[in-house]
């Protein structure tokens, strides 16, 4: 890619980076290219879909959280890695609202730009769960695919703004159910 493309789309996916944490998924992508004071067209050309989009300024934190959960199956304690990876996995998705509906669509349509990195996502969440369920700290009910509903129903809570301020408390509450021998979640 010439150096001036790069830079052009390197300015789009910061204003667009912006663009949705302020109004969610659903910002307009003609109001994208307004605020980068380039064409629709220009935009168009740089990520063809709204899921091209999205898909290459959330591949990073992708990355970044299925790197962190490698980090965390070699730690010494399984049940607080799922939890601390499940914690941040949350708070990272509530930083683009609505995320959360794309990347539960994108799991079973393989055409989806997103489905690759939820994918991988979702393998990272369930070795955690996994590695704490052999150890005998989490219940044995629950699989990867509950997990990724997990994170997308807290992070939800986060998007509720009547909610969001019980969203600490119920992250624990669904944390701690997720676990046995803490208080509801023995299985």
């Amino acid at each position: 890619m010439r150096a001036d493309a790069r830079k052009n789309r390197d300015h789009l996916l910061a204003v667009a980076g912006t663009a949705l944490a302020e109004q969610g998924v659903e910002v307009s992508l003609r109001d994208i290219a307004r605020r980068a004071d380039v064409g629709l067209a220009t935009l168009l050309r740089h990520f063809p879909t709204r899921e091209a989009l999205l898909d290459a300024l959330l591949r990073t934190s992708f990355d970044e959280m299925t790197a962190r959960a490698a980090a965390l199956e070699t730690s010494d304690a399984p049940a607080e890695a799922l939890v601390s990876w499940l914690r941040d996995c949350v708070a990272w998705t509530t930083e683009y609202r609505g995320v959360t509906v794309l990347m539960a669509a994108a799991i079973d349509d393989t055409e989806s730009a997103l489905h690759a990195s939820c994918v991988a996502l979702r393998a990272a969440g369930a070795r955690l769960l996994a590695r704490a369920q052999d150890a005998g700290t989490a219940r044995t009910d629950v699989d990867g695919t509950d997990v990724f509903a997990l994170v997308a129903a807290l992070a939800w809570l986060g998007d509720q703004p009547a909610l969001a301020p019980r969203a600490d408390h119920l992250f624990d509450v669904v944390a701690s159910a997720l676990l046995t021998g803490t208080a509801g979640g023995d299985a």
